[in-house]
Parts: C-alpha cells; structure tokens; sequence
C-alpha cells in the first residue's frame, strides 16, 4: 500500500512540475508530459509501471470525457453533426480497415484481423489529446466543434471494430449483420442510458443547495452514466458524453450559482491533473513497449511503423478533401474552407483511448497460442501516439496561426458578446420600467436601477461602434489585434477620454484591491478565518 501511495503521489508531483515548466519554455503540455514521461522511463533504477486497461477506459476516461462534454457546446455539436459523425464513425471504420490491410502486407503472418485490431486501436483521435493540444491555439470554431465532436464519440465505433477483430482472431467471428447491429446498439444504448442519467441527475442538482454537494453529484455522474451503459453493453463512453453535454447545456438552469463556482473549479482542476497523470503514464511505458520488440527483425518493426502512421494520414487528409471539399462542392453545400480542412486533417492526434485498447488486446486465444503479433502491435500503436503527439501536435500552432482566420473570429466574437450585452441590458430596463409601471413608488431606487442599466447600454452601444468603425484609440480596425476588444483597456491614455466602462471597470478594480488589502491587514492582525471567510467566500453556505 505504501507504495502504491508513493506512486501516486509521484506521478501527481511530476505532472504539476512538468506542467508548470511546459508553460514557461511554450511546448504544449502534453508533449512535456509524455517526453518527460519517455525519458524517466528509462532512468535506472525507476520500476517498470504496467497500466491496467480498466483503470484507463473505467476510472480515468469517464471522468475525462465528462469533463470535456460538459465544457463543449451542445447547440454547436448539434449545427455540426452530419460532419460529426462522418468523422467519429465512417473515418474511423475505413481508418481502422485502411491499417489492417497495410499492416497485414508488410508484417508476414500478422493477418488481417489482428491487423484491424491494431487498426480499431489506432484509428480513433483522441478526446484528451484534441482538448489539451488545441486549448491553447486559436483555431476556428467549426475545427474546435468537429474535433471535440469526433473525439467525443468516435469511441463506439473504434470499440466495436476492435471487437470484431480480435473476435475473428480467437474464433469468435461476427458476420456483418451482427457487427452492424452491435455497433447499433451499443451506440444507441450509450445514447438512451446517457440521457436517462442526466435527466435523472439534473432532478438531483435542482434540489441541492449545498455547493459541496453538488461537487460529489458532479464526481458521481460520470460512472452514474458508465456503469450501466457497460452492464448492458452498450457504449459506456458514449453514455458519459450524453450526459457531459445535457448537463453542461443545462448548468445555468439547475445549478446554483454557488455550485457552478465550486464546481466549475474542482472540474478544472480535475480535468488539468487527470489529462497530465495520462499523458505522463503513456510516456512512462516506453521502455516496456521498446523491450517487447525485441523478437521482432529491426526491418520489419520500422517498416510496420512508418507504413501504419503515413496511412493514418493519408487516410485522414483524403477523407476531409472528399468529404469536406470535394463532395460538398459537387452539390453545392460546401461550408468548410480549405484551412480549416487542413487543420481539421492535421489535428488527429491519439493518445490514451488507443493505449487503452491495445493493451485490452488478450495474451493468448482459445487453444493456448498467443495473440499473434501482441507486442509489435502494442510497439505500433505506440508509435502513432509520438508520431501524432509529437508531430502533428508541434506542428499545429504554426499551421493554426497561418490557416486559421481567428482574427476575424475575434472580432465577431467581440460584437457578439457587445450586442448581447446590449439585448440583456434592454431587457433589464424593459422589465424594470414594467416593475415600477405596476408598482409606483421608491423613485429614488428604481432612478438609481435605471441609471446603472443606461450605463451598460451606453457601453455596449461604444463597444459596438469601436468594432464597426475604429477602436477606443482612433485605430483602425483592420491594423489593431482584433483581441483587444476582448481585453478591455484599464487607463487611459495622454490626450485621449477614457471609455466609461473602462472608468467604471478601473475604480471597481482599485475598490476591490483596497478592500482585499483591508482584509488581509485583518488577518494579519489575529481576526478569526471563520469571521473572515463569508467576507471572501460570499457563496458560502450557513
């Protein structure tokens, strides 16, 4: 046991390092934690770590996927989900079938069903490594949606093909009927279970009042939502997702505003050391991976390894030209431009799912012999996770700030956040002109109510008329970083007046420094922490 603590505690301490260090010298996080991960590996006198399948597709992806799902956007999947499922079923499917007959040319007496089975492995990108790579890069929305909706729910049908694969490879075959109507059904029943489950945990959110509470009905949703889907066997993972996304889109409606804080902190948190914890284990499995191949002829193993990550590529690229550009333009719905199909093709990054499910593959088939090839397929898709990692996931913020377009975006985003403010403030003086209509009296408080809503309409309206015409500054639109309309100024400038919000945002900012300083000198001085507390803690409960 106290090892298994030591362990733990290591790999939390060395991923919130790496973390931290990856952040000062610019390299995403999950290529510091998996090259960081390679190399202790090797370090001797470091024990060799073995990674239980089931703690990665039953404990660590759950909670994973259900943290992305609640932060994606459900109307955005929905807009998105013809090219969703083109992605997350049919690439996959012809991805994994595509592997297989390349893998089973170039390795002599692999066969083509233990070759799908690597394929199935390999063939879905990753929910963790899409939203961990691409967190940090400014890419279109539609890229965003298309790869969280892919990764999200390619799962089902990675599953079912690696099913049927290492099904014909131990004897147990499945015709094409049968595997259609597996794959139906678990993706189906994911859907059904997954909303049964939100629907069943958002009655309990409407009730809870304690914050903390809700953080255990959050921790508890992922495997409410898992567990029975998997029973049954239908897609556990697609079961999570459904839930993520229903309860995320929900949030404002059945949470508190309390428990969204509380909870929105601790998913964070969760979500930030649970990615790091996995993408530093699949490093730390180099050395065993490496030692597995030792069997095998050199020749084979670097054949087998670029042929199988050059497919995946080729296949990937080829599928959004013909399905994004090529077919679209035929019948005139075309709605992806080039660079975002480039980006879209060049971010299939794979990660823990294909470990996971390579290392499910069994030792040995019915009758003794080993499952053929077991290590040179776990060696390979290896090889896919640094080849895509490292590769493409180097690579991609260059290509994203070339191809992307997101400086119009943030300019978009700016005026329609601006004309949103404008929409509520107007209805927040509509329903306080109504209020006072019904009820006259207490002038004094509804003119101070009214000034402050005029205040919010006058400063959406000069946000509005700074992004049409020219910044706060006098600078042309078309030469300022369009991000500076998100970031609100907090000074003014020499000879230039200063925008009332930013007036208003400036003294508000130096009121709440002065009262934290306040504070903390009461601290200093011996208050109580519990006097304190609901000071600085305004949610708390009691």
């Amino acid at each position: 046991m106290v090892e298994i603590v030591a362990v733990v505690v290591g790999l939390v301490a060395l991923t919130a390092v790496v973390r931290a260090g990856a952040r000062k010298i610019g390299v995403p996080d999950p290529i510091a934690l998996l090259v960081v991960g390679a190399g202790v590996s090797w370090v001797p006198g470091v024990p060799a770590l073995r990674i239980d399948p089931d703690l990665v597709l039953v404990v660590l992806l759950p909670v994973l996927l259900y943290c992305a799902a609640f932060a994606a956007s459900l109307p955005t999947f929905r807009r998105n989900v013809r090219p969703i499922l083109l992605l997350s079923v049919g690439l996959t499917i012809v991805s994994a079938l595509a592997v297989g007959a390349v893998a089973s040319a170039v390795v002599p007496g692999l066969g083509f069903a233990a070759a799908c089975a690597l394929g199935a492995a390999v063939a879905p990108p990753d929910a963790v490594a899409a939203t961990a790579v691409a967190r940090g890069i400014r890419m279109p929305r539609r890229v965003v949606a298309l790869l969280e909706g892919e990764s999200l729910f390619n799962g089902a049908a990675a599953l079912t093909v690696l099913t049927v694969a290492v099904g014909a490879v131990t004897g147990e075959s499945l015709s094409f009927a049968q595997a259609t109507g597996e794959f139906l059904f678990s993706s189906l029943g994911g859907l059904v279970i997954g909303g049964v489950v939100a629907v069943a945990v958002a009655w309990v959110r409407r009730r809870v009042r304690n914050p903390y509470t809700d953080v255990v009905v959050f921790l508890i949703a992922p495997f409410a939502a898992f567990l029975p889907a998997d029973v049954v066997g239908a897609s556990g993972l697609v079961a999570v997702v459904t839930a993520g996304l229903y309860l995320g889109h929900r949030a404002t409606t059945i949470m508190e505003p309390g428990a969204r804080v509380v909870t929105g902190s601790v998913r964070t948190a969760l979500s930030w050391l649970l990615e790091g914890v996995v993408f530093l284990l699949v490093g730390l499995q180099l050395r065993e991976v490496v030692a597995g191949t030792a069997s095998n002829p050199l020749s084979v193993v670097v054949v087998s390894s670029v042929a199988v990550v050059v497919t995946l590529l080729v296949v990937r690229i080829v599928w959004l030209v013909l399905s994004e550009q090529a077919v679209p333009a035929l019948i005139g719905r075309r709605r992806a431009t080039w660079g975002e199909s480039t980006l879209t093709a060049w971010a299939g990054m794979r990660g823990a799912v294909s470990l996971a499910a390579v290392l499910s593959l069994p030792v040995v088939v019915p009758g003794g012999q080993a499952f053929p090839y077991r290590d040179l397929i776990i060696f390979l898709a290896f090889v896919v996770i640094l080849a895509t990692l490292l590769g493409q996931g180097l690579t991609l913020p260059s290509l994203a700030r070339r191809l992307s377009g997101g400086r119009s975006e943030v300019v978009a985003d700016a005026q329609q956040e601006a004309q949103a403010r404008r929409e509520a403030a107007d209805a927040a003086l509509a329903c306080l002109e109504q209020m006072h209509r019904d009820n006259p009296g207490r002038d004094d408080i509804v003119e101070q109510l009214r000034r402050r809503v005029r205040n919010r309409i006058r400063n959406a309206d000069e946000q509005l008329a700074a992004i049409e015409t020219k910044d706060p500054t006098g600078t042309d639109t078309a030469d300022t970083d369009p991000a500076a309309f998100l970031e609100p100024r907090s000074t003014s400038t020499a000879g230039q007046e200063e925008l009332p919000k930013d007036t208003y945002r400036r003294y508000g900012q130096a009121m709440i420094i002065a009262e934290r300083a306040r504070l903390l000198s009461l601290r200093d001085d011996g208050l109580r922490q519990d006097v304190l507390a609901p000071v600085i803690y305004p949610f708390r409960e009691g």
